[in-house]
């Protein structure tokens, strides 16, 4: 495991706990599982934000420090920071994905991936991709050592070869026991040192060159045992 540095940046709060860190993660994972589950077809997206915090309610997590998002077809190429277009409806043959940050406890937990409709060989490459090139990344990080900085160039180069766009707008950043922005506020791909693990969210947003549909996966960056 590549340990903690001493650089600000990496500074947590009097409650930081890997163990919580990673109860924080594996409910937040499954809450994405649970609700791709009932995400279905007809479905207005306004609809399938307010049953995903419900669900995160439900499992005994709080709404925390970014809006809970489910994104429909169109939406899923805009900025997470934009507003999503009204009432757009899941179609049969779709892409959707699913952003979440509830917090456990004291830990935050951060979450995203992307789930196909139908049958759409593009929506399901770009799917794939996201989460491909994510594991990509992350093996790099767990190799070679490089910096924030050097993950997110290699991402870029990596994510136009397989033919999308990759998003800056969604740069990775902090995450630990709540709220993280009280001790950094910057993005990973901003980062000059190797980050460490327990530390940081790893976001990959891939678009389509024509701005059609978009995929998105991220997750906290760690070693290769947590995602056996």
């Amino acid at each position: 495991m590549i340990t903690p540095t001493t650089h600000a940046a990496e500074r947590v709060g009097p409650a930081f706990s890997n163990d919580g860190m990673l109860r924080a993660r594996q409910k937040t994972r499954q809450a994405i599982c649970d609700i791709a589950t009932r995400v279905t077809p007809g479905m207005v997206e306004e609809d399938a934000v307010t049953m995903a915090k419900q669900i995160l309610v439900d499992s005994g997590m709080a709404l925390s420090w970014h809006p809970t998002r489910v994104r429909f077809g169109r939406n899923t190429i805009k900025p997470m920071k934009m507003a999503s277009e009204p009432g757009v409806v899941l179609q049969e043959n779709d892409i959707f994905f699913i952003d979440i940050a509830p917090r456990l406890n004291a830990w935050e937990g951060d979450g995203g991936a992307s789930f196909v409709v139908g049958e759409h060989a593009d929506h399901a490459r770009c799917a794939s991709d996201a989460e491909r090139l994510f594991h990509d990344v992350r093996n790099i990080w767990s190799t070679r050592h490089l910096t924030g900085e050097a993950l997110y160039a290699y991402a870029e180069g990596a994510a136009r070869k397989m033919g999308w766009e990759l998003n800056f707008d969604l740069p990775g950043h902090r995450v630990s026991d709540f709220p993280h922005a009280a001790i950094h506020k910057g993005s990973l791909a901003d980062l000059d040192v190797t980050p460490s693990a327990m530390r940081w969210i790893l976001e990959i947003h891939l678009r389509d060159p024509e701005r059609r549909f978009g995929a998105f996966y991220e997750d906290m960056l760690l070693d290769d045992e947590h995602y056996r």
